[in-house]
Order: C-alpha cells, then structure tokens, then sequence
C-alpha cells in the first residue's frame, strides 16, 4: 500500500508559442575545478552559470535509483512525493518506470536517502558555492521536478526567492542538476541573463504562482542544454522557467537551494509584501 502520496490539484494550462524564444546560449565551464575568478564575474553579471561535467554515469544512476527507491515506498518514513491529478486512483498499479512519469515533484528526500544526499552535499561543489555566497552555506530546499515524455508539464516564468521566507539580501544560489540529457525540446531551464539585478517581480496565481506572460512575452532567453550529471548554478532572482516536454524523452532532474549558513529566515508576510499576496503557502 502506497501512504506516501499527495495529489498536485494544478494541472498547468496553455501559453503561448512565443513564452519561450531562446537568442543564446548559456555560458559554461567544463567542471566545478575551472571556477575561478573569471567565471565568478561571469555568473556574477549574468546570474547563471552552467558546469558539464561534474557527476559520473555511476553517480547519475544512483541518483536516479534514489528517485525509484524512495517512490516505491522504500523507505516508509519518506512522505514528500506529490503525483499529478490524473494519476490518483492508479498509483498502486504503477511499476517503477511508470509511477516516475505520474510525478509532479518530490521534496525533501536528502535525509531518506544516502545516494541523492551525495548529490547536495557533493564537496567539489559545497566549495563553488561557498566562493559564490562569501560564507559557509547550508541546503534548505531539496526537490525534484519530473517532465515525463509528450506532456511533462511547464514551470511558468518565476523567482525562486519568492517562494522563499528569506529577508530580500539573502544570497540564494540554486543549483540544478540533470539526470537526464535535458535539452529546449524537453523542457530544460531557460533563463533570462542579468535579471537578478533587476529586484524582484510581482508574482500572480495563473498556471502556477509565476510572473505574468505579458511581462515575459517576447524577450529572447538563452537555454540551458544539459548532458546527465551537468549542473546549472543560478541566483534566486534570475527570472526562469521550463516549458512543456513535448518530446519522446524523460527530464528528470533534482534542484537545491543554498543560503548563508547564518542567514535567518523572515516572515511570510514580509515575502508576501514583496512578492505579492497570492503566494500565500506555495513551494517551488
């Protein structure tokens, strides 16, 4: 008997063709060892970052047999899967390979399983991000977003630093790391460069809590293609987002959020002022 499920209600929406206009391609490294002072500046001024190579096939299926452990009720004490609407009366029936392509997201899984616990605390990478906020780091947030083939759903346009109960100067840097060959046709991150610097962006409730089409609509971003066991580094201010997999192929991928190990947590309604009202109780 599957206890650990929670169904998404959302169920995403249509947008228009034009939401997503790649004009570039992101800026990358090729392992965490080449972040030096040069490419501090690049991530500095764009706010994004990308690095391709730095987990090996091994960690990568690891990573992704974590996943299937803990949606299989592997461990019982983990509770944090929430499946897509359509899948609520199925779950059970599900094999492995199917259930993953009946989730909406996982959180909060770094304390139920050692493989994907690994990934965040990856030392090599603690060190970059470390560089990056200036102080010793902590991870607050771990999560997967799971696009399965030929409708994977879309994560609108959005800051993460408006999900997040944090005084507006706390440093946030999120990383994101494919377990898949995640690439524009199946709904790998785009971004658009420099945003970070422009304060943050009222957020509305539309297909997701997210900033709204027609401030988004028509500005050119660049695509973040990533081969399995690439990251992407990214301040919490950049404005991002995932369009739909409309593709024969899985993107799955985990994400952490980082934060000053000293940083202290605000109020949500302190967030809300900035952000808006309608962000009351989401999660990234």
């Amino acid at each position: 008997m599957i206890t650990n499920r929670a169904i998404d209600t959302e169920t995403g929406g249509t947008y228009a063709a034009n939401l997503y206009s790649p004009g570039g391609s992101m800026p990358a490294i090729d392992t965490l060892d080449d972040f030096d002072a040069d490419a501090r500046k690049i991530y500095d001024v764009l706010g994004c970052l990308s690095i391709e190579r730095v987990f090996d096939d091994t960690k990568v299926s690891e990573g992704l047999d974590g996943l299937k452990h803990l949606l299989m009720g592997g461990n019982p004490d983990f509770d944090g899967v929430q499946y897509e609407a359509w899948a609520a009366e199925k779950i059970e029936s599900l094999d492995g390979g199917q259930r993953m392509d009946a989730v909406r997201k996982l959180m909060y899984f770094t304390p139920y399983d050692s493989r994907l616990k690994a990934l965040a605390y990856h030392p090599p990478l603690i060190r970059v991000l470390e560089t990056i906020i200036g102080e010793p780091v902590r991870m607050f947030q771990d999560m997967a977003l799971l696009k399965p083939p030929r409708g994977g759903r879309e994560k609108p346009w959005h800051q993460d630093k408006a999900y997040f109960d944090f005084p507006l100067e706390t440093r946030v840097v999120g990383v994101w790391i494919a377990l898949d060959e995640a690439t524009a046709e199946n709904g790998c991150m785009h971004l658009l460069p420099g945003t970070h610097r422009h304060g943050p962006v009222v957020h509305f409730r539309r297909r997701d809590w997210q900033i709204c089409d027609t401030d988004i609509l028509g500005k050119q971003c660049v695509v973040a293609p990533l081969q399995p066991g690439g990251l992407l580094v990214f301040d919490g201010l950049i404005q991002h987002g995932t369009p739909r997999n409309n593709s024969q192929k899985r993107r799955r991928a985990v994400q952490f959020h980082y934060a000053p190990a000293s940083a202290v947590e605000a109020s949500k309604d302190q967030r809300l002022k900035i952000f808006g009202s309608e962000g009351k109780d989401v999660t990234c």
